[in-house]
């Protein structure tokens, strides 16, 4: 696994422009063989993390939520490795995501909503949870609308290694 350990923890992620700097500089850092499983709610932040993660890879965007396709493959522009990003949403198994044959060897891999699902793919992999506020904000009480799900609240992200590599 290719990504600096100084990525591990948790961190609070202020905007949306700062969650696509963070998936650019992960995204920097990538190669073939890698596997990141992104977890979070509806609004959390995945697909933002991996529009950057795909700039800073240089891959051919744009970048936009797989959910109805399952997975897009987006080739690279500078000789690097393929982004393959899978939303498993809608998948009911790990075996479901077997199935879809995504050549792990020769990609990176991003898998949102894979947690559960895709572990047993890899033998180490980044399992990165991205929190948003939902419902009554902790701080005031006050309840978020639903229409606040891509506003710019700050999120927490918190970034771990997982397997042995």
């Amino acid at each position: 696994m290719s990504v600096d350990p100084a990525f591990l923890g948790r961190r609070e992620i202020a905007t949306s422009e700062e969650m696509e700097h963070l998936g650019f500089r992960i995204g920097e850092q990538l190669e073939a063989g890698d596997l990141l499983i992104l977890t979070g709610p509806l609004g959390a932040g995945k697909t933002t993390f991996t529009r950057g993660l795909a700039e800073g890879l240089g891959v051919r965007g744009p970048v936009q939520s797989p959910t109805f396709v399952i997975a897009r493959t987006h080739p690279s522009l500078v000789g690097r490795a393929p982004l393959v990003h899978v939303d498993a949403y809608r998948l009911g198994s790990a075996a479901e995501l077997e199935d879809l044959d995504l050549d792990l060897e020769r990609s990176v891999v991003v898998i949102e909503w894979g947690r559960g699902m895709a572990e047993d793919l890899a033998d180490a992999w980044w399992d990165i949870e991205l929190e948003r506020p939902v419902g009554v904000s902790e701080l005031d009480s006050v309840e978020l609308d639903p229409s606040d799900l891509d506003a710019d609240a700050p999120r927490i992200v918190t970034i771990v290694r997982e397997g042995t590599p």
